[in-house]
């Protein structure tokens, strides 16, 4: 290995070994700290690579020849000044030879080389040397240690295995673009060939009685098996499969795989090892066999597909017949994981025509009826099994097959063995204190979810179950209440039941599906409704004494499902759900049933103020009934009711608690009030016309609130905690109205309510408390909402000059609050967003929502001097300057807004944009370049939309210097010179968009093809020599073809940016991008990695 000549270096090396040792070994904070420092230098040197090796051939400790691995990773993977291809190779090949010679080194050595070995591997892919890709032979290089000692044996595979891992994982640091190349031209040249080998290897191992005592050998088979897995677990297509959403996943095998999945012996090879190894192993072998499961169904014809299935089957059933291995929690966890993936992946239809399909269901269900009764055992695999009995039971109304699928049996057992085993557990929870699975709320839903599904199956017995466990419950807590001597524990226990009765019929009367849904099944809705109302008045006429939040939760998870089914225009009245409330509780129509939601919201309110989670999903059910109108009739039977009159009378906090200004809760905890307030907006507005005098009254209260607030901030001294807390509150509140009132007439009284007489108190709370975001981001979002032209409700009439002063008060707001906020200096990263960019975010949302709502012409300001837009948009760029670019990205409310905003202004205000400084102008087109590969699609559509506008700009700027028009502005020839001076950004941008539209799951494609003609256009040379570099990176085969696209695209295409010719760029860049991918798709692509895509 050729390196840099090697001077003494024994004193650096073992000045080294101890920074090494303190590094890795020393419990002293700060001794650790300057360790760490030191090796920060190191890696940053020079010499670094020099020492490296010398560590790595001469370090007395495995932290050092750590050290050396992973400060070797980290020059290769450097983006800039990256290592010749030479060093790279003599790297890879030292590292090979390193490993082959050092077979015992320690396990967290070997594999930080084995990780550098990948990674060189990787980033190297698609260099050559003499016509030869030099990184490639992967199975080649590791052949030798395949054929040496176990120990060798296992540093072969784990190389293979972490390889495949490597290329499989996007990394941040380079493009996606380049990563899916790789990976892509990995897949179709290697990816197979070492899977068949971890196979084979396999097979070999399972067939010589393998002795799994040894630890070698235990290793090397777990090895081979993370192999296998890694292999099947590859992103074949480039989705980047989010892992929450495990069931629905389908592995997208290449047909050239077909072979190893029509032949069952893969198949029955890991079905033979799960038999046969121990269980600390299995839980891999299950893993293999989930993804074999998931393979996509059109891979095989149907004749296959059954065969394959059956096989599947065969190897379930036998291990539901020998369970000793599922005791294991991975184990089960697994299988578990492997049975859900039966259903997605496969139709009941297909699964009963299965020889052993009544055997195996049977087996199957007795499962889960086990697994539900030990609940206290794995939890987390529950979901799966609750998703496999989900997907059969909602598949039955659609079976065509003959066989039955016996599922009117199994189904009712799966159902009372969920509902017994939760009632059950609730007694040992509370006696041993364990943790109660009704806390985790997601979980819970989650498992209703898919439990409404599975009891409408045989809907009567369900319901029976449930009527019979919940009459004894309510029986029971009944006479315990009534009873003097009965324990508090006994009645816990009793709610406890009842808690999860409540859900469980909350969640059953929300399965109902109304194609597939009797009178009869109604009938018995009714009967449970009854039931749960029933408890309710119970629990409510104990409310003065006592309550129990978790009951509490249920009943409104009841009242949420049975709103969504059975109230509403689309219902109906007739139904025997009705008939049955007006029998047992004589709820004669849907008025009356409104009129218990309104009274459980009221009693709510009233007596669980203090209870966030309450009041909270208390205030979520109001907000959903007022949703509707004028469309809906039930939201117009609600206003009529006396309560909701009673609400809209007295929203005050001596009729409801979580209105008052309470000095121990947090500012953040009055979010609730907006909701309640939004929910109060729409109801008033049912019957509130033009009655100005109605609006007045309804205000009385908010009016109170801001002069309480007024008179505060008069005094020099007043209690700034209090001032706060009623200012908070009150903006929520109006916020909230502000949000409801979506029509004009109710609008313009509420504005004329606020503004001019309440305005500059909210601007005085800026000034004040800019530094305390819980006050200003609840202001700040107040004002955003009053200037958002939500359904062209902000309409002045023509003499009026609103407009103009409403754009003087947000102009004001925003350069009071950018210029105080500038002044805090630099924030804390982990209180940046709180402190300082989640108020930028809100400013840039609020001046995008003034400059596009319609209703101000923004000519007149420069016309009669008047200062307001230009400070604002300066405020705008100060703000945006105070930010990184990764920040920008990094969080989505504050990207979203800016890119928004940039898109406004580059429509209506690029003279703005055009007089800007030349490196305020870069930061603007690099945030854009940034934006335009972002993960989040509305803001790369949205930097598609900005950069079209720039690019048109400047074609019209252009045009008009070509033509010898008089003169352009100052401004205009300043940003054409800042164009000519940097022409690389503009370049980048065609090669950033072409690339995306080339090689990527380009979602937006329309809005990526509006800039790119411009950008063409602007760069005609450099779009040439891209064309020639993306045609000559084919293989010679393809060439022609991919020339000849590149001419298609521009067939016909005009030098002008006409809505004509766009149009027609448009059209053929899908034709274009359709055919490339045709050509592309049976060649490997590939360009030296210092390309221009990179």
């Amino acid at each position: 290995m050729k390196w840099r000549k090697m001077a003494d270096h024994v004193q650096g090396l073992a000045q080294l070994e101890i920074l090494c040792k303190q590094l890795y070994e020393t419990t002293d904070t700060a001794v650790r700290h300057q360790a760490e420092k030191a090796l920060v230098e190191f890696t940053n040197s020079p010499d670094c690579l020099s020492k490296c090796q010398l560590l790595l051939e001469r370090g007395s400790s495995s932290y050092s020849q750590l050290l050396a691995a992973t400060c070797l990773s980290k020059l290769v993977s450097r983006t800039s000044n990256p290592l010749p291809l030479e060093q790279r190779i003599d790297i890879r090949n030292y590292v090979l030879n390193y490993l082959a010679t050092r077979p015992k080194l320690a396990a967290f050595v070997t594999q930080a080389l084995i990780q550098l070995y990948a990674r060189i591997t990787k980033l190297g892919w698609f260099d050559c040397q003499k016509d030869d890709y030099v990184f490639r032979n992967v199975i080649a290089d590791v052949t030798r240690f395949l054929q040496d000692s176990v120990e060798h044996c296992i540093i072969g595979v784990t190389i293979l295995s972490q390889l495949t891992n490597e290329i499989n994982q996007a990394d941040t640091t380079h493009p996606l673009t380049k990563h899916r190349k790789i990976a892509s031209s990995f897949r179709d040249s290697s990816l197979f060939d070492i899977f068949t080998l971890s196979c084979n290897l396999l097979k070999q191992a399972s067939g010589k009685n393998l002795n799994l005592n040894d630890e070698s050998q235990h290793g090397l088979l777990m090895q081979l098996l993370k192999l296998s897995y890694n292999c099947l677990n590859y992103d074949f297509i480039g989705t980047s499969t989010d892992e929450s959403s495990d069931d629905l996943c389908t592995v997208q095998i290449p047909t050239s795989w077909r072979s190893a999945f029509l032949d069952s012996s893969t198949l029955q090879l890991f079905f033979n090892l799960y038999h046969s190894i121990p269980p600390s192993l299995s839980p891999l072998v299950l893993s293999c066999l989930v993804q074999i499961a998931s393979v996509r169904r059109s891979l095989f014809n149907n004749a296959e597909r059954a065969k394959f299935l059956s096989h599947l089957v065969d190897g379930v059933k036998r291990i539901l017949a020998n369970p000793q291995c599922l005791p294991d929690p991975n184990n089960y966890h697994e299988f578990c994981r492997l049975l859900a993936r039966l259903k997605s992946n496969y139709q009941l239809g297909e699964l009963v025509k299965v020889e052993n399909y009544p055997e195996v269901i049977r087996l199957i269900a007795n499962f889960t009826v086990t697994s539900l009764q030990h609940w206290e055992f794995a939890p987390n695999s529950v979901h799966y099994l609750l998703s496999l009995w989900q997907r059969l039971a909602a598949s039955v109304p659609y079976v065509k097959a003959t066989e039955p699928h016996l599922l009117e049996t199994y189904t009712p057992e799966v159902t009372k063995a969920y509902i017994t085993s939760r009632l059950e557990s609730v007694h040992v929870i509370l006696r041993d204190g364990l943790e109660d699975p009704l806390d985790d709320a997601g979980l819970v839903q989650q498992q209703l979810d898919q439990l409404s599904t599975i009891g409408r199956c045989e809907y009567e017995k369900t319901c029976a179950l449930l009527v019979q466990l919940f009459d004894q419950a309510a029986q029971t807590y009944q006479e315990l209440l009534q009873s003097t001597n009965s324990s508090a524990a006994d009645i816990t226990v009793q709610e406890g039941r009842l808690t999860w009765l409540v859900y469980i019929i909350g969640a059953v009367i929300g399965g109902r599906v109304s194609f597939a849904s009797t009178d009869e099944q109604d009938a018995m809705d009714g009967e449970l409704v009854c039931r749960v109302l029933q408890l309710m008045n119970l629990t409510d006429s104990r409310l003065a004494q006592a309550g129990n939040e978790r009951l509490e939760l249920a009943m409104l998870s009841f009242f949420e499902q049975f709103r969504k089914i059975y109230i509403g225009d689309q219902v109906q009245k007739s139904s025997k759900l009705y008939r049955r409330l007006s029998e047992v509780l004589g709820l004669n129509d849907e008025t009356m049933v409104l009129s218990v939601f309104i009274g459980k919201i009221i009693t709510n309110l009233k007596y669980w103020g203090q209870c966030e989670p309450i009041t909270s999903k208390t205030l979520q059910l109001l907000n959903d009934l007022s949703l509707g109108y004028p469309l809906c009739v039930s939201v117009r039977k609600l206003v009529k009711l006396s309560a909701v009159q009673f609400m809209l009378n007295n929203h005050t906090s001596e009729h409801f608690s979580f209105l008052g200004v309470n000095n121990q809760s947090n500012l953040s905890d009055m979010r609730c009030r907006t909701t309640f307030y939004t929910a109060l907006g729409r109801l008033l507005m049912v019957d509130l016309g033009e009655d100005e005098d109605q609006f007045e009254q309804f205000m009385l209260p908010l009016t109170a609130a801001f002069e309480a607030v007024a008179q505060m901030l008069s005094t020099n001294t007043f209690n700034e905690q209090e001032a706060k807390r009623t200012l908070v509150g009150l903006v929520r509140d109006l916020r909230g109205i502000a949000f409801a009132f979506n029509a004009k007439t109710s609008f313009m009284m509420l504005f004329d309510w606020i503004y001019p007489a309440y305005m500059p108190i909210l601007q005085r709370a800026i000034e004040l408390w800019y530094h305390d975001p819980a006050c200003t981001t609840p202001v700040l979002k107040l004002m955003a909402e009053l200037v958002h032209n939500r359904s062209q409700r902000l309409q002045f009439d023509v003499s009026s000059p609103n407009g103009i002063l409403l754009f003087r008060e947000t102009s004001k707001m925003i350069t009071t609050y950018g210029n105080r906020i500038l002044t805090l200096g630099e924030v804390p990263k982990d209180q940046v967003y709180g402190v300082k960019l989640k108020g930028v975010s809100v400013c840039f949302a609020m001046l995008k929502a003034v400059l596009s709502g319609n209703y101000v012409n923004f000519g007149v300001f420069r016309l009669y001097g008047d200062d307001a837009l230009d400070n604002a948009l300066q405020t705008f760029i100060k703000l945006l300057l105070s930010i990184p670019h990764s920040d920008l990205l990094d969080y989505p409310k504050l990207s979203q807004s800016f890119y928004s905003l940039l898109e406004v202004l580059t429509q209506d205000h690029m003279n703005f944009i055009a007089s800007l400084e030349p490196h305020v102008v870069m930061y603007i087109l690099s945030s854009i370049s940034e934006g335009l590969t972002a993960l989040d699609t509305m803001v790369c559509t949205g930097c598609c939309s900005s950069l079209d506008h720039i690019v048109t700009y400047l074609f019209k700027q252009l045009s008009r210097s070509t033509k010898k028009r008089p003169t352009p502005m100052a401004t205009d020839d300043r940003f054409l010179h800042i164009m000519q001076q940097h022409p690389e950004m503009i370049q980048q941008m065609l090669s950033t968009v072409l690339n995306i539209i080339i090689f990527e799951d380009c979602r937006n494609q329309w809005s990526m093809s509006r800039p790119l003609l411009g950008l063409i256009l602007l760069n005609e040379k450099y779009f040439a020599d891209l064309r020639n570099s993306i045609v000559n990176s084919q293989p010679p085969e393809k060439q022609q073809a991919m020339h000849l696209c590149f001419e298609n695209l521009m067939e016909g295409i005009e030098r002008n940016l006409l809505t004509k010719n766009r149009d027609r760029f448009t059209q053929n860049l899908s034709v274009f991008r359709r055919e490339v991918n045709d050509s592309m798709k049976n060649s490997t692509y590939g360009v030296n990695s210092n390309d221009m895509m990179s």
